[in-house]
């Protein structure tokens, strides 16, 4: 088949991979020309694990392109992805400003032949109806589609994975003709993983993932709440939140505690879904909860930084881990630069050190020194912070960590380190539940 995806952000440059992947050939439309003079050239904008070598693989097979012409693209697809990104506005609500630019574009380019425009961003029920009237009202010829939802449940660090091995598929259409075309789409995917697959109304589907991601974030603030009180209590949230995960109906995933969440998807997606709410004359105290208990959860930590340290000006504080979570160089919403800038306001000079989320960072933070390993970010540092749970801080030599820091004080926010191991050692461990 012949597909397009337009936008070439995570969910839509990870889709248009693997969808050449499975054989389809595939055309990525994106208007900024630096990001498409690398994709062209094989290099991924984005860091994600197996996801370059997928890129070059496909355009050597003359399976994958990319392009800034939208027009061309339309006229010879017969599905059309829309992937652009929908960030929230000052009330939470997503703004939908892009999706309806993109629907106008279609819209001009539409030609007689049948058409699928599946909405792949994560947007609020009902867009696939104002996606359509917007193609119906701008279309300067006869236009044959239709309009679904996909939802994408995409993890940054594991998205080709959870593309080609998801654990399930969610078509949202109201049309038999779509619905045939995209399991034509996925039928490759479909035969080799046997992934389940879910055939909804477009409404339902658009629910579906804010749903999802409002779920999850709902266990991490859960297990966060569960860590404040341990910490008063005099328990450990580890020990409980294992033995609340082995109940089948709960399960163990997102029960860690730590400096909450961030990345482009939860903030955004729960934010969204409560304004939904609120339009629908539902009460969305439960959503409010969640997010006020993230932000707790950072807010928690600095105080235990601030109470442990006393005077933070003129302080060397290492920070390890800048991305949102590991496995990628995603730094939106990361609780790490939050941390860092309310450091940086009580005078505390800052060493840095990521894998991969430095180049991104350095963007936004210019006043803060980056280093080239762990270990350089702790030289000197009164303090070593550790903000997102890189394998590589995991394997950490504590020994030389705490040669190398002028006072050996951890404060472990995604607890990868072990209480007792690291006090034996001689640091003064802080974690976040123990």
């Amino acid at each position: 088949m012949k597909i397009a995806i337009i936008g070439t952000g995570y969910v839509g440059l990870t889709t248009g991979t693997c969808l050449a992947e499975f054989g389809h050939e595939v055309v990525c439309i994106d208007n900024d020309l630096e990001k498409l003079e690398k994709l062209k050239a094989g290099q991924s904008p984005i860091f994600e694990p197996g996801l370059e070598d997928l890129i070059k693989k496909n355009m050597a097979g003359g399976r994958l392109t990319f392009s800034a012409e939208i027009g061309s693209a339309v006229k010879e697809s017969e599905i059309i992805f829309i992937c652009v990104n929908t960030p929230p506005k000052a009330d939470g609500h997503a703004d939908l400003k892009y999706v309806e630019g993109v629907a106008r574009q279609i819209a001009q380019a539409i030609n007689g032949d049948y058409k699928v425009i599946v909405d792949k961003s994560t947007v609020p029920v009902k867009t696939a109806e104002k996606v359509r009237e917007t193609i119906l009202r701008y279309s300067v010829s006869e236009a044959k589609f239709d309009v679904i939802s996909n939802p994408e449940f995409l993890r940054e660090g594991t998205a080709v994975k959870d593309t080609m091995e998801p654990d399930r598929v969610v078509i949202g259409s109201n049309s038999q003709r779509a619905t045939d075309k995209m399991l034509e789409a996925y039928k490759p995917l479909i035969d080799k993983t046997k992934v389940p697959v879910k055939i909804v109304s477009v409404r339902s589907a658009e629910l579906i993932k804010h749903g999802a991601n409002t779920f999850l974030a709902t266990k991490i603030s859960f297990a966060n709440l569960i860590a404040e009180t341990c910490e008063q209590a005099g328990a450990d949230a580890l020990e409980v939140l294992e033995a609340i995960g082995l109940d089948d109906r709960i399960g163990r995933q997102f029960l860690k505690p730590g400096i909450g969440f961030g990345g482009s998807c939860f903030p955004k997606d729960i934010a969204a879904y409560k304004k939904t709410l609120e339009i629908l004359g539902i009460d969305n105290s439960l959503v409010e909860a969640v997010e006020r208990i993230n932000k707790r959860s950072a807010e928690r930590f600095l105080q235990k930084i601030e109470k442990e340290l006393w005077v933070l000006d003129g302080k060397i504080i290492g920070v390890l881990g800048l991305a949102f979570k590991s496995d990628t160089d995603d730094i939106r919403n990361a609780p790490a630069l939050k941390i860092i800038e309310s450091l940086k306001k009580e005078g505390a000079k800052i060493k840095a050190y990521d894998p991969q989320a430095m180049a991104n960072t350095k963007k936004i933070l210019t006043d803060i020194e980056y280093l080239e390993n762990p270990y350089q970010a702790a030289e000197k540092a009164e303090a070593l912070i550790i903000c997102t749970e890189w394998d590589e801080f995991k394997n950490l030599d504590l020994n030389k960590i705490k040669e190398l820091m002028t006072t050996p004080t951890i404060f472990d926010g995604r607890n990868i380190f072990d209480p007792a191991k690291a006090k034996e050692l001689g640091f003064k461990y802080f974690g976040v539940g123990r």
